[in-house]
């Protein structure tokens, strides 16, 4: 086995205390869940899944080395994924007063879906601090003389895996609250509170720093 039970434990609990704190990509999947309920959950976890995949591969081939290096690649990639941030909950703050899509439109429902999908996988792939965190973490636990790629491959499906987990738990719950607010003012409540929160992540974004974590 590339990597021991001690260290794979290690890992697996470092990497559960990062992911449960609320960042940009929880506070997306909150704002989605709260304002779609249960339907946007599939397309939310996969775009979570993908997104850190995305950023993973990246992270692997170099990308994170370059954006460590690099303040002004670090500043690029941080303001675009802020702003498009904020651009989402503009809108959402925005269509607040409007009334959700109904259930049964299948047309409408399959484009919000994939919309959900798209827009959970950029700002999730476009978050540097998580691209910085592969490259900055992973080291720590590698073992010298064994097989590098073995070892970052567990690493790196463990990282996903659980990071896919912790945006599902947090779907439904977010989900799961919205059950008890169906009147239209607590929809428009509940877009307010939605387009608040990715606002607040773009923002969060924005000023990041470059040694935190994701």
């Amino acid at each position: 086995m590339p990597v021991s039970l001690e260290t794979w434990i290690a890992y697996a609990a470092a990497t559960v205390i990062l992911l449960v704190i609320p960042g940009p990509t929880i506070l997306t999947v909150i704002s989605y869940s709260l304002t779609h309920g249960r339907r946007a959950n599939v397309a939310l976890v996969a775009g979570v899944a993908l997104g850190d995949s995305t950023a993973l591969v990246l992270s692997l081939v170099g990308l994170g080395a370059v954006l460590a290096a690099s303040a002004v690649l670090f500043t690029a990639v941080k303001w675009a994924g802020g702003l498009y941030l904020i651009y989402l909950g503009w809108r959402m703050l925005r269509g607040g007063a409007v009334a959700p899509p109904i259930e049964g439109n299948a047309g409408a429902a399959l484009d919000s879906h994939g919309r959900v999908f798209a827009n959970t996988w950029l700002v999730t792939a476009l978050n540097p601090k998580g691209i910085i965190f592969f490259i900055a973490f992973l080291p720590q636990f590698l073992r010298p003389g064994a097989d590098v790629a073995a070892q970052l491959w567990v690493f790196a499906v463990t990282f996903v895996v659980l990071a896919t987990l912790n945006a599902a738990l947090y779907a439904v719950f977010a989900a799961s609250a919205r059950r008890f607010l169906s009147s239209p003012k607590a929809l428009r409540l509940f877009n307010f509170a939605g387009g608040s929160l990715l606002t607040a992540a773009g923002v969060w974004a924005l000023f990041a720093r470059r040694n935190g974590a994701a």
